[in-house]
């Protein structure tokens, strides 16, 4: 289960690197949940919390229209057969990098929550 969860991770980076909304959201379960302070602050009146592949959807397909220069760099992670956290770099061009902590939590092979810690 651990590998499977790196497995998972490697392939979420590639999905978010290539832009490939399709692979991102295969690692997703349908009614997955995502947290981000930087969804909080775009969508206040998520208060930082989206549910469900299609909210999911529509925030990242939003991200990579408006940041098309968007990479993450991942610098560490740590796994066990529930849950995975990472931490990164996010770039993007004429933005200051920033160092991104992120956990990802597993039910029977798919991501069934996210939350996003950074300053």
């Amino acid at each position: 289960m651990k590998e499977n969860n790196l497995n998972a991770l490697s392939n979420w980076f590639e999905g978010f690197n290539s832009k490939n909304l399709e692979l991102l959201l295969s690692l997703y379960h349908d009614n997955a949940e995502h947290f981000s302070p930087k969804l909080k602050l775009r969508k206040p009146e998520t208060n930082g919390l989206i549910k469900g592949k299609e909210q999911l959807r529509a925030w990242w397909k939003d991200a990579f229209e408006r940041l098309p220069g968007l990479h993450y760099q991942p610098d560490y992670s740590v796994a066990d057969d529930k849950s995975v956290f990472v931490e990164y770099t996010r770039t993007v061009p004429g933005e200051e990098d920033m160092i991104v902590g992120e956990v990802l939590f597993f039910e029977n092979g798919l991501i069934v929550k996210s939350k996003v810690f950074h300053s």
